[in-house]
């Protein structure tokens, strides 16, 4: 498996000239680096008027490996070959280098770039991609890989630490400022105002800053950075508009523990889902009813000494049975959902307010009144339909949880979520019996005094509603209760389907007037599909369902319609009117074609089937592994469409220039319980 490391921006204060006077004097070796033993200059160029300079080395690296290791590959030194091309004139260094040693079993390769910031042009940007790919070692593949990537990321821990000493060595020595690079035929032009740079994004490719993501996001090594960064690209690559912000991603890296293949799974199923319910809007345009504001005991209060937000749940003092019986299954989720999305915006606000990285919030649970009530089975069953959701799409968002005044009734609660709670996560968990929260060890370890809750013997008023039971009257009927969760359900502007190996989803549109436009946004979900636009004068037959036959679809949710009849010939009764457009698993793509002729126009999303080498006629090793992913030859997609007339239309792209559109914070519902990770599992168990 190949290995890859991209780096953030890293910023020198300093001029480019003045870094590369002290990048110089890494050469010939640098007592900082130990294994750094030797380099030889093996070919030097410079350009007549100076501008340009090239240097070729050949560098000797004493790998920290074990001896036997090195006297089973028969050396005792590793050469690289490095290649410099400086441009004075552009002010720019690119470093290339590769593994001159076991080039045949290993591939090493490292680019690195230093330029001048795009915003201050006193100061100095460095990046640097790197990729590993061990092809055999004597047997030795796992263990080589392993101090290859532990010597990579000390040694970039150690990259900008060496420039630094040398900075500081060039002005001890009295060299604060060296002189551009001038020629007698150009004059240099005037330097341009400089201005302090955003701690945002600074490049036009919107590329992260090392000291944004230590400000803003924390402590990070090398290799998670380089995680974040190249999962960020992707997103980019592919939902081109507005991607999630960096803690989100970094939320989902984290609770993949940075396998970035599982992470970016993860995280597009949430996007996609965020996007069909439009949760990004949730805050805006969701409004809890009554009922959910008189007798739901939760709400936000404050923060804990560690600046998180703290959201407080008297959950022995809450009628989930009341409630439910009163609202249904999906009001209370999505409650529970605006707590989420409030204890993000809260999360935000707070990192600036206190000026570090704040991702998580604290929450405190007073289990006073507990008993086998909260235990009513309909309650349980709402509670693990809001576990799917929320596990599945806040992940790492609880940071502590305090549980106070548990009574004897708890251990029944526990022994229901303990099994999925891993030794890791028990330690967000503090559990206090009766009065112990009081004493040493207790409740002002994390919370101030001045902000402890009146009702737990603090002098701060808590404005949580104090519960009670939910009046009868306020019940509905189980029909009423379904009715109402099947609006909230289905209340989304797109439609989901599947898509099989000689299956196609075919979408018929009518169109009176010509010159309409015909608009669509959809997401792929599962598997790679291409993307159709047919044209017909006459209309297809009425849709055949593959509601089972060959596929073996038997649930009635699933979406799947074909209108081309399998005698049409192409060319004669229909006409492709775009060129067919491939789409990834985890894209998102809109576009729009201008309508030349009234008539019916079929939108196809079919499966993709793998493409033949040109020598052999045989399908490609990676089309197939690709191909063996998708269990059963099956695609999803979630897809809108609308049609617009000219004069509406604003400037939408075509589908030859189609664009991958806006994915906010966004996934296809989870429907079936996996076992959570118990962070989530639990805060879900205490918002409800």
């Amino acid at each position: 498996m190949v290995q890859k490391y991209q780096s953030p921006v890293r910023v020198y204060k300093h001029p480019f000239e003045l870094v590369m006077a002290a990048y110089e004097r890494r050469f010939p070796t640098c007592h900082l680096i130990p294994m750094f033993v030797a380099s030889d200059v093996m070919e030097e160029e410079t350009s007549e008027d100076g501008a340009n300079q090239r240097i070729e080395r050949r560098c000797a690296l004493d790998v920290d490996a074990p001896r036997l290791l090195k006297r089973i590959a028969g050396v005792d030194y590793v050469y690289f070959i490095q290649k410099n091309t400086m441009n004075r004139k552009e002010r720019t260094l690119h470093i290339e280098s590769h593994n001159e040693t076991f080039s045949n079993r290993v591939i090493i390769h490292e680019t690195c770039c230093y330029s001048v910031h795009p915003e201050n042009e006193e100061w100095t940007c460095f990046e640097q991609t790197a990729s590993l790919d061990i092809k055999s070692f004597f047997g030795f593949e796992s263990t080589v890989e392993k101090i290859a990537m532990k010597q990579y990321a000390s040694s970039i821990n150690k990259g900008k630490e060496i420039i630094e000493y040398y900075l500081k060595e060039l002005q001890d020595e009295g060299i604060t400022h060296v002189p551009r690079w001038t020629s007698s035929s150009c004059s240099l032009p005037p330097p341009r105002p400089t201005r302090q740079p955003h701690l945002f994004c600074f490049c036009v490719a919107d590329k992260l800053d090392a000291d944004y993501i230590k400000r803003y996001l924390g402590d990070l090594t090398p290799l998670q950075e380089s995680c974040l960064i190249r999962l960020r690209k992707w997103l980019q690559e592919t939902h081109k508009g507005k991607i999630p912000k960096d803690e989100h991603i970094l939320r989902f890296l984290r609770a993949r523990d940075f396998n970035i293949d599982k992470a970016r799974e993860f995280l597009c199923q949430s996007l996609t889902w965020r996007k069909q319910h439009q949760v990004d809007y949730l805050l805006e345009k969701w409004s809890s009813p009554q009922v959910l504001q008189d007798y739901y005991t939760g709400g936000w209060h404050h923060h804990d000494r560690d600046g998180r937000p703290l959201y407080i749940l008297r959950l022995g003092q809450m009628d989930t049975k009341g409630l439910v019986r009163a609202l249904g299954e999906e009001s209370l989720l999505r409650h529970v959902l605006s707590i989420n999305e409030e204890g993000l915006r809260r999360c935000e606000e707070n990192t600036k307010v206190f000026g570090r990285p704040i991702s998580c919030w604290t929450c405190l649970v007073d289990l006073e009144g507990l008993n086998m009530r909260h235990l009513w089975r309909p309650g349980v069953k709402a509670l693990l339909r809001i576990i799917e959701v929320v596990e599945a799409n806040y992940p790492e968002t609880l940071g502590r949880l305090l549980i106070l005044r548990a009574p004897r009734v708890f251990p029944v609660l526990w022994t229901l979520v303990s099994p999925f709670i891993d030794e890791n996560t028990r330690k967000k968990f503090l559990i206090y019996a009766g009065n112990d929260y009081q004493g040493p060890g207790g409740l002002v370890d994390y919370i101030d005094k001045e902000i402890i809750p009146d009702f737990l013997g603090g002098e701060c008023m808590c404005e949580v509603p104090e519960g009670g039971l939910v009046p009868k009257s306020m019940y509905r009927t189980a029909e009423e209760v379904e009715t109402e969760d099947i609006r909230l359900w289905t209340e989304t502007i797109y439609q989901s389907a599947s898509i099989f190996k000689g299956a196609p989803h075919e979408l018929l549109i009518e169109i009176i007037d010509a010159s309409s436009v015909i608009t669509w946004d959809f997401d792929v979900c599962k598997g790679d599909v291409v993307f159709n636009i047919y044209h017909s004068k006459r209309a297809p037959q009425p849709p055949r369902k593959d509601a089972s036959g060959a596929h073996g679809i038997t649930s009635p949710v699933v979406n799947n319609v074909q209108l081309i009849d399998k005698s049409w010939t192409l060319g004669q009764d229909y006409s492709m009117v775009e060129s067919p457009l491939t789409c990834k698993e985890g894209e998102s793509v809109q576009g729009s074609h201008i309508t030349r002729w009234p008539g019916f126009y079929i939108l196809q999303w079919k499966f993709h089937n793998m493409a033949a080498c040109s020598a052999t006629n045989l399908p490609r090793v990676d089309d197939v592994l690709a191909t063996l992913q998708v269990s059963s030859h099956k695609c999803k997609v979630m897809y809108y469409t609308e049609v617009l007339g000219s004069e509406d239309f604003r400037t939408l792209p075509s589908l030859g220039n189609s664009v991958n559109p806006t994915f906010s914070l966004q996934s296809a519902p989870v429907l079936s319980l996996t076992t959570p990770s118990s962070s989530s599992f639990l805060h879900s168990v205490f918002f409800l």
